[in-house]
């Protein structure tokens, strides 16, 4: 198909667009709308920014004929940077759409899935319908919650023992259960990063990255190696790696000559919004203080429900007391 055709489809498509409605690029992670639509662009506004960007015909016809000429596939970690709005509105034109997993933009001749934000996913977080997770994180999470609310940890010298026991026990469970799903998210967001670009969220941004581990050969191919480069077996024999990195750079070897060199990929924390997090916290404070509703009554009997299972599952008994 021309992409003239393609793109006064594409066009068409963006017309009948509700207004305010939201996209979300593929990289990033970031939020935008279509504000204007002209025959040889089309403008969008970035959510968190209010930045006006204009997206030229030429670049959508461009990115087009990549996709076509590449057996109907494009790999998204090849666009150029700031790029990442390009794919998401075409995704919009019903022969593209974006696979996120495998992070291409696809032809299909089938029906597609778009980059735009259903009227769910539109809602603020606060509007939301919330279920109680069945996470050991989260049941200690509220268990320290409430011991923080409790005492005084701005001086802790003056806090007893028993309080001292329990804040360490929930703080040890909170860090070994947080640590465990902390690894499960990056485990699925590693196959959704395919860029070194960092994709954003309300309270921060992560990115992929890659650390290299390295670990000495079988001591006779080292010593051959270095050997074979006038290195005197002596000199790396019975000493640390720093000898043979020494003698690596004074010869023509390759790490690779005597290091098993592997490479490992993950997710680390880029940036943190303390400030949107802040206001998040404040805001469920607000919300606690003005439930004065029927259901204000239930709320306070599982708080207090809450408080006895702590009372009883948390507090510090000596030896003494244990054997009376």
């Amino acid at each position: 198909m021309p992409f003239n055709v393609s793109w006064h489809t594409l066009l068409d498509q963006l017309d009948e667009l509700s207004q305010g409605a939201t996209l979300i690029t593929p990289l990033s992670g970031d939020r935008f709308h279509i504000t204007d639509v002209q025959e040889h662009r089309v403008v969008i506004e970035l959510e968190d920014s209010g930045e006006s960007r204009p997206l030229q015909r030429d670049q959508f016809e461009t990115l087009f004929r990549r996709i076509t000429e590449d057996a109907g596939r494009f790999k998204l970690e090849r666009l150029p940077p700031d790029a990442d709005p390009y794919p998401t509105v075409l995704s919009l034109h019903p022969r593209f759409e974006i696979d996120e997993d495998d992070g291409v933009i696809i032809e299909r001749d089938g029906p597609t899935t778009t980059q735009l934000l259903d009227d769910d996913h539109a809602h603020d977080e606060e509007n939301e319908e919330r279920t109680e997770p069945d996470l050991d994180v989260y049941a200690d999470a509220l268990l320290l919650v409430d011991a923080l609310e409790r005492h005084d940890v701005s001086t802790l010298a003056e806090v007893e023992s028993n309080a001292l026991v329990n804040l360490y026990t929930l703080l040890s469970d909170v860090q070994r259960n947080a640590d465990t799903l902390r690894k499960d998210v990056a485990d699925v967001l590693l196959n959704r990063l395919h860029h070194d670009r960092p994709v954003s969220g309300p309270f921060g941004s992560v990115q992929r990255t890659a650390r290299r581990n390295r670990s000495l050969k079988d001591d006779e191919e080292v010593l051959a190696a270095l050997e074979n480069e006038g290195i005197d077996r002596e000199r790396v024999m019975g000493v640390d790696r720093s000898r043979v990195d020494e003698a690596l750079e004074v010869t023509e070897l390759a790490e690779s000559d005597v290091y098993e060199i592997q490479e490992s990929e993950y997710v680390r924390k880029a940036d943190v919004d303390e400030d949107v997090k802040e206001t998040r916290l404040q805001g469920l404070k607000d919300q606690l203080a003005a439930t004065e509703d029927e259901g204000a009554e239930e709320l306070r009997q599982e708080i207090e429900d809450l408080e006895g299972r702590i009372e009883e599952l948390t507090s510090f008994r000596t030896g003494t007391q244990m054997h009376e």
